[in-house]
């Protein structure tokens, strides 16, 4: 009988020395990788960092399938707690499970100054989603029952990314473009996706904190729409932009940079200073 292996821990952080905070939150099936290009353009902007990871993420489908939505943001919590004992602020970004989970921890923290959600996914109703994807509500009756939570779904190219050269390089395993994400969602792990969504839809008319909205109008994986539907159900300031040369992973696609930009700016005009200094050898 074999032993099972540790999952490896793949958080980083780092400090610009100003002590404001961003909390950066990966997707799901995802790891704290995929964060690094954003992590880096706020640390040029003056923003420390810490990029958790999240609970059953960077190992396999099945440490993914041990846990679910709760756990994903106790392990967010978590990473708060001691972030915010670091930092003398706090904002909070995520891309799609990590957005909403963002979201829901900002609910339970009125100090976080303000939160950033990239590609927000309440349905996988994209251009390039199968018509089954799109049946969610069929789809909760039955993703989550034993014989059927672990049937695999393949996520079909273009993977979320509108630049080629980064499609190749997710198209071939070996290349490792996020070290220890999955390209594998299990049907159980779509069905806490969408429960998180539900989640944040009960709790949104009691979130206040100011929160920044970034879609792309091409997304493959979640339409427009969701982007809408987000900002239709928060309390707080909202500020909503779509992209025109990215698809679902906007934080790494070709406009990286703009939604780097875009968050570095609405952090620091909720920021509880009046400046950040910007970080000249980052």
């Amino acid at each position: 009988m074999g032993r099972e292996t540790a999952i490896q821990d793949r958080s980083f952080s780092a400090s610009a020395g100003n002590g404001k905070g961003v909390l950066l939150l990966h997707g799901m099936t995802g790891a704290p990788g995929e964060m690094k290009p954003l992590a880096k353009r706020l640390k040029r902007r003056g923003f420390d960092y810490s990029c958790p990871q999240l609970a059953g993420h960077g190992g396999t489908e099945k440490d993914l399938l041990k846990t679910d939505w709760r756990d994903w943001l106790d392990s967010a919590r978590t990473a708060y707690e001691k972030f915010a004992r670091e930092v003398d602020e706090v904002h909070v970004a995520g891309i799609c499970a990590g957005g909403a989970l963002g979201l829901l921890l900002a609910s339970e923290v009125p100090e976080i100054r303000s939160a950033a959600v990239y590609s927000m996914t309440f349905e996988y109703d994209g251009w390039n989603m199968p018509r089954w994807a799109m049946g969610a509500p069929l789809i909760q009756l039955v993703a989550n029952l034993p014989g059927v939570r672990h049937i695999p779904i393949n996520e079909p190219s273009p993977f979320g990314l509108k630049d080629e050269r980064l499609r190749a390089m997710a198209a071939n395993a070996a290349d490792g473009l996020i070290d220890g994400a999955i390209d594998i969602m299990p049907l159980g792990a779509l069905y806490q996706l969408y429960r998180l969504g539900r989640r944040v839809e009960v709790k949104g008319p009691s979130i206040t904190t100011p929160t920044l909205i970034l879609h792309a109008s091409e997304d493959d994986m979640s339409s427009p729409k969701n982007a809408k539907r987000l900002q239709a159900c928060l309390a707080g300031e909202t500020e909503l932009h779509y992209l025109n040369d990215s698809f679902h992973m906007i934080h790494v696609d070709r406009e990286r940079d703009l939604v780097a930009e875009l968050s570095a700016d609405f952090f620091a005009r909720h920021s509880a200073t009046a400046s950040v200094r910007e970080v000249v050898d980052a």
